[in-house]
């Protein structure tokens, strides 16, 4: 899903997952029930599991909650982790800076996974780190529309590096200041997928 190989609206047929994945029908069962929970997908009683389809709206939504989360998480990261959680950070966006030029999507896309993980562990409150990992569950089915765009992954990588470098300076007002700009950018360049859709669309 994350990697555009399931787009939105599609069904999710349980005897093509388990040959794709080679794993057995229940264990694609209760990943299916999982990604429901997380709202990567919808259920219904007619076509079984299908990726959701956000609106322009929803998707807008989204990313206005999660630059508020992240900007928090960086704040505190920047405050209170103690320096071993910081060089534990600053080693994930080198990881990231190694693996954004891999050729393979999805090695791209789980180095950007850790570095997040580890930026919320390093925050180390239980109730900001749910939610957020809740909120980008959802994100992911707008990550590739995001990272699709031209420049976009050099974009996304300065301003890590920014975010980054605010928290290793101890500055609290920095970090938060670079965390929205990043989730804006991001957000900006996925709603333009919207709007060319629509255009599409109405052509």
């Amino acid at each position: 899903i994350a990697l555009g190989h399931f787009k939105p609206g599609q069904r999710l047929l349980e005897r093509e997952l388990c040959e794709m994945t080679g794993v057995s029908r229940t264990l694609v069962r209760e990943s299916l029930r999982q990604l429901e929970a997380e709202g990567l997908i919808a259920v219904s009683a007619n076509r079984g599991p299908v990726v959701v389809t956000l609106s322009r709206k929803q998707a807008a939504d989204i990313y206005a909650v999660r630059a508020l989360l992240e900007a928090l998480v960086a704040e505190t990261v920047a405050r209170n982790a103690p320096q071993s959680k910081i060089d534990s950070l600053v080693q994930a966006f080198e990881e990231l800076r190694r693996e954004i030029s891999d050729p393979a999507p999805l090695n791209r896309l789980m180095a950007k996974n850790r570095f997040y993980d580890c930026m919320i562990d390093c925050a180390d409150n239980d109730a900001l780190g749910t939610s957020l990992r809740m909120l980008n569950a959802r994100v992911t089915l707008l990550r590739s529309a995001s990272l699709q765009r031209p420049g976009r992954t050099a974009h996304s990588l300065n301003e890590l590096e920014l975010l980054v470098a605010a928290i290793r300076r101890r500055d609290p007002e920095a970090a938060h200041a670079a965390a929205i700009l990043h989730v804006r950018s991001a957000a900006a360049a996925a709603l333009e997928h919207f709007s060319e859709a629509e255009t599409r669309e109405a052509n």
